[in-house]
């Protein structure tokens, strides 16, 4: 059709052209007809214009950029003309051809553009008729001009652009495609209320988290569901579209900056080595294994007893790094003749050892199983490392493990201790590191919050007063890798976590950015401490009992005096005991190897 119309549009624009120069002189324009020249000049146009992929374009979705493309196919064409004409020998007037390119580039542009005005016709009376979301944009740069258009492209969103802000004084009252600034941060309530808001969509890319927390505070005094445009570190393309807005998440809450790694320290000590993950398909092992995979190791081995957990990391990897060398390895371990044989083969440089039982209720009712997995699991690493040669150990903890009061963090404790210990009587270097809670890991609150929200609620707060601290798992495992470089070996790296958040606070939160009310649209119910769980967790990032690296995110535990052989000793009664599958037993034990560890009583 776009072709047939191009056939039309270039005779046309000759004949406009010679008519307006020379009236009712027809014999020039008989001339360009009867002599072929109509026909030549034709074919020389539609390829220009084909080679311009102007018969490829979307026009429906037609800018400015496609406008140029329009303006250089024309004037190439008509060069093109010029040439052919002047070997033809037929003389025109210059006048002649500057009316033609303009007739050429209103006809062939406005024939296109033609369509898109028929579209935006379509969608106004489609609108008109559907009720459609009204939306605020936040930010009037670039990427809220992107997405207005995008809005508009796209029928099946329902949504009309009604208004934009931005901090910058100098662009309010300004329009962008049509849209007004209608003020700042602070304004945003105000407006949702005044013009019946039901979508914000935060689109500054450029924007700092704090900025970014700042605003989303803003946005929650609303009714307004909000989601946002990821920042420069998401879209590494540049691009924006909607399939790139997500919604608001808790880590925009955060208001963190993004890590500053020290890549050269840990290249030194990834790069062309052989590393070891256990757990290596669980959240934080997975998420260890992407970052790793970019410092080029000589081979990646991910170790885990649950298969469906490594399949997905294998291929995610195999996917984005097509010449990592990596190698699955289904082992549990509890099994130390398993990996008696696996360390036999491998000439492993690194372990990272994530491989652990982390549900705090869950562990409260199968304490043997945290024993079993957390212990002794953990000591089998530890004794094989030693035994075939493995230069650095790095165990994965939790900040459960301070003062603990549920056998999760008693048995993390027990680790942190064996690690400790190892370093002292073996020549690897063994360290721990230990965070908070992970934003999204595998059975973490906060994906629980979403799903119960999406089901119309209630949503689920164990006590109103519970704090936890919070990180993303990119952030803990950056951090972790760090601390893996400045380890010298029996240190316990402890990461900032910033400031605590309170559950309740987190809740609402999630449904106020739902574009929900809590205790209205969504009942948040409380249904008591679990077992083993307390109000706070403890990091110890205090002066006192901490020293600062040179990262500002880490710090040291100054390290404590372990006797050997009574920790041994403990351990083979403990190894006894679970024999017994006498839970009581199990607790008692574990306070005798960990006498800060002080059980929660439950009616």
């Amino acid at each position: 059709m776009l072709i047939f119309i191009d056939i039309i549009s270039v005779n046309l624009a000759y004949i406009l052209a010679l008519y307006l120069r020379f009236g009712t002189q027809t014999d020039i324009i008989h001339n360009y007809i009867l002599k072929g020249h109509a026909l030549i000049i034709t074919i020389i146009k539609c390829l220009v214009i084909y080679f311009f992929k102007l018969y490829y374009s979307l026009w429906e979705y037609a800018s400015v950029d496609e406008m140029i493309e329009v303006i250089e196919a024309s004037i190439v064409a008509n060069l093109a003309t010029i040439i052919y004409l002047k070997f033809a020998k037929l003389e025109v007037p210059m006048e002649i051809y500057f009316i033609v390119l303009i007739m050429d580039i209103f006809l062939i542009g406005g024939t296109r553009f033609f369509y898109r005005i028929l579209r935006k016709l379509k969608c106004y009376f489609i609108h008109k008729g559907r009720n459609p979301k009204r939306v605020l944009i936040i930010g009037a740069g670039a990427a809220g001009a992107m997405v207005i258009k995008e809005l508009r492209n796209h029928d099946n969103l329902n949504s009309k652009p009604v208004g934009l802000i931005d901090d910058d004084p100098g662009k309010k009252r300004y329009n962008i495609n049509g849209i007004s600034v209608m003020g700042n941060r602070n304004d945003i309530k105000r407006i949702c209320d005044t013009y019946s808001i039901d979508e914000i969509i935060i689109a500054i890319p450029s924007a700092n988290r704090k900025d970014i927390k700042e605003i989303v505070e803003q946005c929650k005094k609303t009714k307004c569901k909000t989601k946002i445009l990821p920042g420069v570190y998401e879209l590494i393309d540049g691009k924006v579209s909607i399939s790139k807005i997500r919604d608001v998440q808790i880590k925009d809450l955060l208001g963190r900056e993004e890590i500053c790694l020290e890549t050269d320290a840990i290249c030194d000590y990834i790069k062309g080595k052989k590393v070891l993950i256990t757990g290596g398909g669980g959240s934080i092992g997975s998420e260890l294994c992407r970052q790793i995979a970019r410092f080029k190791p000589k081979e990646l081995i991910i170790l885990d007893i649950y298969e469906n957990g490594a399949y997905d990391i294998q291929n995610e990897l195999l996917e984005n790094h097509k010449f990592l060398p990596l190698k699955v390895v289904i082992a549990s371990i509890r099994d130390k003749n398993r990996l008696e044989n696996i360390f036999s083969m491998e000439n492993i440089d690194v372990i990272f050892h994530a491989a652990a039982h982390k549900h705090v209720p869950l562990m409260e009712e199968n304490p043997a199983e945290a024993v079993k997995n957390n212990i002794f699991g953990t000591l089998n690493v530890v004794e094989t490392a030693n035994k075939y040669g493995v230069g650095k150990f790095i165990l994965i903890s939790t900040d459960k493990a301070v003062n603990p009061t549920n056998v999760m963090g008693a048995t993390k404790r027990v680790a942190e201790i064996i690690v400790q210990i190892a370093n002292v009587h073996n020549n690897t270097d063994y360290v721990a590191v230990r965070f908070g809670n992970v934003l999204g890991s595998n059975g973490s609150v906060v994906p629980l919050f979403k799903r119960q929200i999406k089901n119309g609620g209630p949503v689920t707060v164990t006590h109103p007063k519970v704090i936890r601290y919070f990180m993303t798992i990119p952030e803990a495992c950056q951090l972790v890798l760090q601390a893996g470089a400045m380890a010298n070996g029996g240190e316990i790296f402890i990461l900032d976590m910033g400031e605590p958040v309170k559950i309740m606070d987190l809740a609402n939160d999630l449904i106020r950015l739902s574009g929900l009310e809590p205790g209205i649209d969504i009942p948040i119910e409380i249904t008591g401490l679990r077992p083993g769980e307390k109000l706070f967790e403890e990091l110890l990032i205090d002066s006192k009992k901490v020293q600062s690296t040179k990262h500002n995110k880490i710090y040291i535990e100054k390290p404590a005096f372990y006797d050997y052989y009574k920790i041994q000793n403990y351990l083979k009664i403990l190894l006894s005991v679970l024999d017994t599958e006498d839970d009581n037993l199990i607790k008692k034990t574990l306070e005798k190897i960990v006498p800060e560890y002080k059980p929660l009583k439950y009616p």
